[in-house]
């Protein structure tokens, strides 16, 4: 496993390097392109709020540089300095591991004593793979469990996570805080299957926590599918004693099967629920509850599932913008780097140690919780674009370029600018809230160099901007370097 300070050293040796990329020597625009100056004005939106940095590959100095060095919200685009860090600190290879530990005999498949699970931060333990744990440990025969289900969650200290603050959405999947034993994003997929014949509707919940209990009151329409999800009602009721979910109102019956993503319980408390669930499925019994607590000293390791690569995690998180696994590895970043429990103050001393080491300086760089859901994020679009020149200038090169959204090909990318010259030609993440529209990455242009793109647009008509984006792209690909 690579040690940061190790990586450090590293990486230092070639500081001098990565700043000459990135040095902006000599006369560049510092004024819009005039298609994106247009679009904005179109848009109306203000150019101030607005910030462009566009350099070729191995030049010494930016083509466009227009309010480049002004702080602004980069969105998800911020994921780009996670995914970086983790890429060169962690390794590509790097993995996580889930274990399980036996306090106590076990004789013929009975565990006189607890079993524990020591969670270390896995980004997408998702339902299927810990199925795949859970009879593993029948597997190795483990049956019957005659004390608790002991839960180790000390490799991150998060404490306090709000997932109303954000934006009032509590139950969606995307506010779900970090946690070292993160299973299934705390998420229950309702599907709804209309049963044409019955004239009902039938709710499945994947997983379905022993705790979770659903009321289903959904009628089927008559109707063109259009918005399914209009005519339903959600009521949820989330507390120490378990959930209950009610759904109600009509479904269209032209809609086939749909599914809606709940976020319910807490991180403990949905573990052992769906640990629950499936070892009983599975044939065995757990006759005591669950404890949050570390791994009992006296405890044997007895199984270990391991992650896939950190370089399969970060072409999850950008191709797809997913904030609770860039949080889950963020954190991983001080785990790793400080041998101390993950808090996100200790990971952002992380980056900027790791950006100091690589000659890369950033001070007005804010970095809440790796994800970009923040309103407090703040980076300049030329440090964005140094971060990328740098970025193309590493070992890891192919890792990072390939986790980026192909143009109207894939991830969040692929429903934009389709049946056009730059289609399939860029190396694009975007960034969207209330108030930032942003895009950060790489364009091939038509005569074959490659340019690193940074646009971010602040305020409170930020979202109005996209054709301006489009406009950006389109640009670098046909005429920025004529």
């Amino acid at each position: 496993m690579p040690l940061v300070a190790a990586s450090l050293r590293r990486l230092a040796a070639g500081s001098i390097c990565a700043a000459a990329l990135a040095a902006p020597v000599g006369a560049q625009q510092a004024t819009l392109p005039q298609p994106v100056a247009q679009a904005l004005a179109r848009a109306g939106v203000a150019q101030a709020g607005a910030a462009l940095f566009v350099q070729e590959i191995g030049a010494r100095a930016p083509v466009v540089a227009f309010n480049a060095a002004e702080p602004m919200n980069p969105a998800s685009t911020i994921k780009l300095v996670t995914t970086f860090a983790a890429l060169e600190l962690l390794g590509p290879t790097f993995t996580w591991k889930t274990e399980a530990y036996i306090a106590g005999p076990l004789h013929d498949g009975v565990l006189d004593g607890d079993l524990a699970l020591k969670g270390h931060g896995d980004p997408k333990l998702t339902l299927e793979r810990f199925w795949l744990f859970v009879q593993s440990l029948r597997a190795r025969g483990l049956r019957d469990i005659k004390g608790d289900l002991v839960l180790d969650r000390g490799y991150f200290d998060v404490v306090g996570h709000d997932p109303a603050r954000f934006d009032g959405e509590p139950l969606r999947s995307y506010n779900v805080g970090a946690d070292a034993l993160l299973l299934n994003f705390k998420t229950v997929r309702f599907l709804f299957v209309p049963e044409i014949e019955r004239g009902t509707v039938r709710i499945i919940p994947e997983p379905h926590p022993v705790q979770l209990a659903v009321d289903n009151r959904v009628k089927l329409a008559a109707a063109p599918c259009g918005d399914w999800r209009a005519n339903l009602r959600i009521d949820v009721r989330d507390g120490a004693a378990g959930a209950r979910v009610a759904f109600s109102g009509h479904m269209p019956s032209a809609c086939g099967e749909r599914y809606w993503n709940v976020s319910l319980l807490t991180h403990p408390e949905f573990v052992h629920g769906v640990f629950r669930q499936l070892w009983t499925a599975a044939g065995g019994t757990l006759a005591g509850g669950y404890r949050d607590a570390p791994v009992p000293p006296m405890a044997r390791l007895f199984a270990t599932y391991e992650s896939a690569t950190a370089a399969e995690m970060v072409r999850d998180i950008n191709k797809y913008s997913n904030n609770v696994m860039a949080r889950q590895v963020y954190l991983t970043l001080a785990a790793e780097a400080l041998k101390l429990p993950g808090r996100y103050d200790r990971s952002a001393r992380a980056v900027h140690a790791w950006l100091e080491g690589r000659g890369l300086a950033f001070p007005e760089l804010v970095i809440e919780n790796g994800s970009g859901l923040s309103r407090i994020d703040r980076i300049s679009a030329r440090s964005m674009g140094q971060l990328l020149l740098a970025g193309f200038a590493s070992p890891v090169m192919p890792e990072l370029v390939a986790s980026l959204p192909i143009v109207a090909l894939d991830g969040t990318m692929k429903r934009r600018l389709k049946q056009q010259g730059v289609a399939g030609q860029a190396h694009v993440k975007s960034g969207s809230l209330a108030d930032a529209r942003t895009l950060a990455g790489y364009v091939l242009d038509r005569n074959g160099r490659r340019l690193v793109v940074v646009f971010f647009v602040n305020g409170p008509n930020a979202n109005a901007s996209q054709p301006a984006h489009d406009a950006v792209l389109r640009w670098a690909y046909e005429s920025a370097l004529d």
